[in-house]
């Protein structure tokens, strides 16, 4: 008989998902910054920030800071549910890098909307 430990969780298929779709999204972002550089446009900090203040650039930063913070998170927290036992430090863990996650965007978005 197995013994299986109960942990609440069923995330399964929908995190595997949500980690392919968050890498795609970072490879395309890295796509469209490759690109971009190979067609002049890190030349100057000028030709930069033009490149990097069109809507649709600050649209498609956005999507990459929020798929990598998705992806982060759902990283981050398996590791944490794989690794460490004691309960009270597994929230704790989970609630600091949810914190720093949500800074980290917010701070993301902060830099886009400032250009």
């Amino acid at each position: 008989m197995v013994n299986r430990k109960i942990v609440g969780a069923h995330y399964g298929l929908v995190d595997w998902l949500a980690q392919r779709i968050t890498a795609i999204v970072m490879i395309v972002f890295t796509l469209v910054i490759a690109v971009g550089l190979a067609s002049g446009a890190g030349a100057s900090f000028a030709t930069w920030r033009a490149f990097m203040s069109a809507e649709l650039m600050r649209f498609i930063t956005f999507l990459f800071v929020i798929a990598l913070c998705w992806h982060a998170w759902v990283g981050v927290r398996d590791i944490w549910m794989d690794y460490v036992q004691p309960a009270g430090i597994k929230l704790a863990l989970h609630v600091l890098t949810l914190l720093a996650l949500i800074g980290y965007a917010g701070w993301a978005v902060r830099i886009l909307w400032r250009l």
